[in-house]
């Protein structure tokens, strides 16, 4: 490494946030990226330890050491080309990703580890500044025609790699806009846009066109006003067909009241307030402004709920999370390198929120078909002694009640859209995905793939890059017979 001895020399750096009170006016991104110099002297923090644990950690495999390096020699140009390889879209993930390469950092056994992300999100700004990042056309076209249907990070990762193949790619999107979850489901103060419309027109530079306000599938579940393409006609017109769609089935909640008007899907919120930060005309928008807001999830969803409500002019915000709270701090013994369970506070906790644990929602009320409070009750987790399962029960005596004029229901999601997977006659799997292997990413259906969370359920943005590239090189590899593409 560049500084041997970097790692005791200098201590972690974190991005600064502009303060809570002023970025609740505005709903754009608030972190302050690392300066050059915080940049140079976190990269030289990272160890010559011989086994680097934070690329196996990483879902794309990132080669963390060695940019970590270039940074630190201030050689970003090589920097980029190393975080590239392995990464379409690193401004994304930078911003997003919840860092498992710094969970499995090898300073993070007994110290703080290396602020991988922050480098990371340095980085690509950096050559974004610069002018670095430019159009990668093929050098010569293969005369193969791919269809991917859904434009999230899984879809548009493939089609990156295999448009620099050679391959003409149309990626076909239900939505207005392109990005799908990116554009969508994740809220404007924790990725702008902007960084999705100019790799938009990279892609466009580089062959890939793009179909959005289509609906993929039997055309009597099209939405209206939307352009509606079957699976028969794709599979005519293409070589190949891979289905990269989120899995968009929420979680339920079936008690009683459910039916009441402020009981929402937390997506459905979040998707309204950015399609209004896109600039599109939303009629009867879901709001949180002067309302008891309360949200039922503990993970990033619930938290995006938590920013959005805050940012909108909430009354107040709680949030309730059905599983015990986890200590602030891990064993990192017995953890490492793998990524921990512990107490995690987002920027938008930060912002003003309530936060409970172990809680058991029992029913919504309300008068005129309008939700007005909660019940719920305090929850005790014990393990099953015939079965070693862990079970829970309600306290006794623990029920109480608050006010809620809005409810977000932000619990995760169970499955892919069973429609679009029916159409085309792919196989699932028990928990409702499209089954395919990470072998090759084939259904059971001749030319069509599948990757990211239709294939794998709910997960990050990174795994839905890296399943993304690894079925560009499957894909490749069926249409040419080998592929150089990288794995």
């Amino acid at each position: 490494m560049g500084k041997v001895t970097g790692f005791l020399e200098f201590q972690r750096v974190k991005e600064t946030y502009e303060a809570p009170l002023k970025r609740l006016n505005h709903w754009n991104e608030f972190v302050h990226t690392l300066t050059t110099e915080e940049a140079r002297q976190q990269g030289a923090r990272c160890m010559d330890c011989g086994i680097p644990f934070c690329t196996s950690g990483c879902p794309v495999n990132n080669i963390i050491p060695d940019w970590n390096d270039l940074v630190y020699r201030q050689d970003w140009h090589s920097a980029l080309d190393v975080l590239h390889s392995t990464n379409n879209f690193p401004e994304f993930t930078g911003r997003v990703c919840p860092a498992p390469c710094e969970a499995a950092c090898t300073l993070n056994i007994n110290s703080e580890a290396v602020g991988i992300k922050s480098i990371e999100h340095a980085i690509i700004d950096h050559g974004w500044q610069e002018g670095w990042v430019l159009p990668q056309p093929p050098a010569r076209k293969t005369g193969k025609r791919v269809a991917v249907v859904g434009s999230g990070p899984a879809g548009l990762a493939c089609a990156q790699q295999l448009a620099r193949a050679g391959h003409s790619v149309t990626v076909f999107e239900k939505s207005n806009r392109i990005g799908g979850l990116l554009r969508y489901g994740i809220p404007d103060f924790k990725l702008e846009k902007s960084h999705i419309d100019r790799r938009l027109r990279q892609m466009e530079a580089e062959g890939v066109e793009f179909s959005p306000s289509t609906y993929v599938g039997a055309p009597e579940h099209a939405e209206e006003g939307l352009n509606a393409r079957t699976p028969e006609s794709l599979q005519t017109e293409f070589d190949a067909v891979v289905l990269t769609g989120g899995a968009e089935n929420p979680r339920d909640l079936p008690v009683p009241g459910r039916e009441l008007r402020g009981v929402h899907f937390a997506m459905d919120f979040l998707r309204q307030q950015n399609k209004a930060c896109n600039g599109d005309r939303v009629s009867k928008q879901i709001t949180a402004k002067d309302k008891h807001v309360i949200v039922i999830g503990g993970g990033d969803t619930g938290s995006d709920c938590v920013g959005t409500s805050n940012r909108q002019g909430a009354a107040s915000v709680t949030q309730f999370e059905l599983m015990p709270k986890l200590p602030e701090t891990e064993d990192k013994a017995l953890t490492w390198p793998y990524w921990p369970a512990k107490l995690r506070s987002s920027s938008s906790h930060e912002e003003g929120c309530q936060r409970d644990w172990a809680i058991g929602t029992k029913s919504f009320e309300g008068k005129n078909g309008k939700v007005e409070k909660l019940v719920a009750a305090r929850v005790e987790w014990f393990k099953d002694k015939a079965t070693g399962q862990m079970k829970m029960r309600e306290m006794e005596g623990s029920q109480f009640e608050l006010p809620a004029d809005l409810v977000l229901l932000a619990m995760g999601f169970v499955s892919p859209v069973k429609n679009v997977l029916d159409a085309f006659g792919v196989d699932l799997d028990a928990r409702g995905n499209a089954r395919a292997n990470t072998d090759d990413y084939i259904t059971n259906v001749d030319k069509v793939f599948a990757a990211g969370d239709m294939r794998r359920g709910q997960s990050l943005v990174v795994w839905a890059i890296r399943e993304g590239r690894q079925c560009a090189r499957s894909v490749d590899e069926y249409l040419m017979g080998a592929s150089t593409l990288p794995r």
